[in-house]
């Protein structure tokens, strides 16, 4: 089936308030949604103009500087050359801005929603149970025999050949592989033999999604020994001419 991918942009432009923007540490990474991204180049200026330092990242899942999605979890530390205090995140709800902190313990969200003009923080403690119960499941992965390998058919998280390494990587384990477009966490149930789930698909799925599912979920990235599977990279640089 062929997919075509249209970004939905606001055409209003929204500013940054002085209130927030005070607020802020001297060095930001910006991160907005495709929904405003015409808003970007205004707020970082607003940002600038304060005195502080924009800083614009680039992932490899996006089309444009300082967008973001809900599979931007990664740290930052471990491939950025340019170092910031904190992150900011313009946009509604606490799905995207999440993404941030998950890896980046260390690093706050400043986090402003244009729509409700509601200003908030959201510090990497705010997941540490989410995390403290994902490290866990990686530690039941290393207990688990049988392991099952959830893999999506959806462009850009189609990893099947990555996925097939875990069984050199881990000789002592059997694993099921188990490939769809779309996941249904409920069908899982239907095969108690599995004792830990590897997904290969969206990264956010063993955290938001494991209340549906009964058995422990890692990531591949976290579990793999030979780890060549990065999904972000880093760009920087001014968004202004």
């Amino acid at each position: 089936m062929r997919v075509v991918h249209i970004q939905a942009r606001i055409n209003a432009v929204f500013d940054l308030p002085k209130s927030f923007i005070e607020k802020l540490p001297k060095r930001v990474a910006v991160f907005t949604t495709i929904q405003l991204m015409n808003s970007l180049e205004p707020m970082t200026k607003q940002i600038e103009e304060s005195g502080r330092e924009p800083i614009v990242f680039k992932t490899v899942h996006t089309r444009n500087k300082g967008q973001i999605l809900g599979c931007n979890v990664q740290n930052f530390k471990s491939y950025a050359d340019e170092d910031f205090d904190a992150f900011v995140y313009v946009g509604d709800g606490l799905f995207h801005p999440k993404a941030l902190v998950w890896k980046n313990e260390d690093k706050k969200v400043f986090g402003y929603n244009p729509f409700t003009s509601e200003q908030y923080v959201i510090k990497g403690e705010d997941v540490e149970r989410t995390r403290k119960q994902y490290r866990a499941a990686n530690s039941l992965f290393q207990m688990a025999r049988r392991v099952g390998v959830l893999v999506t058919t959806k462009p850009g998280q189609f990893f099947l050949k990555k996925a097939f390494e875990l069984r050199k990587e881990y000789p002592d384990k059997k694993f099921y592989f188990f490939i769809d477009n779309t996941i249904n966490f409920q069908a899982l149930e239907d095969f108690p033999f599995v004792e830990c789930w590897v997904n290969t698909a969206c990264p956010r799925i063993p955290f938001e999604d494991q209340v549906n599912i009964s058995k422990p979920v890692v990531n591949m990235e976290d579990v793999k020994k030979q780890n060549s599977f990065r999904a972000v990279y880093h760009q920087s640089g001014s968004l202004r001419k």
